[in-house]
């Protein structure tokens, strides 16, 4: 009984890990800062994305590196985020520097 007691308690705090990307049950397309540089230009994005379906499978790189080398960016200025989630079925999680 102790141990379905802390497994529910773990799974409810689950969520807190999530704080800066706000969810919903129907449908989430949220995008949301990350970090940004000081007088740095921003002439080239890339992004790099993570899938996940049905909470099982899950697959992608959403890396900051993989986001630099797609937009061939030697310089970051920023990096952002962004999301969406369509009924807990299809999410996407994606990181999008911007930089030089």
């Amino acid at each position: 009984m102790r141990s379905a007691a802390s497994f529910v308690f773990f799974i409810a705090l689950g969520g807190c890990a999530n704080v800066a990307s706000p969810t919903t049950g129907l449908i989430t397309l949220v995008k949301a800062p990350v970090a940004a540089g000081i007088g740095k230009t921003a002439s080239k994005t890339g992004e790099a994305c993570a899938n996940n379906i049905l909470g099982l499978v899950a697959f992608g790189d959403a890396s900051i590196s993989t986001a630099k080398q797609v937009g061939n960016i030697a310089e970051i200025a920023s990096v952002d985020h962004s999301s969406t989630n369509i009924l807990f079925v299809y999410s996407r999680y994606c990181t999008i520097v911007k930089g030089a």
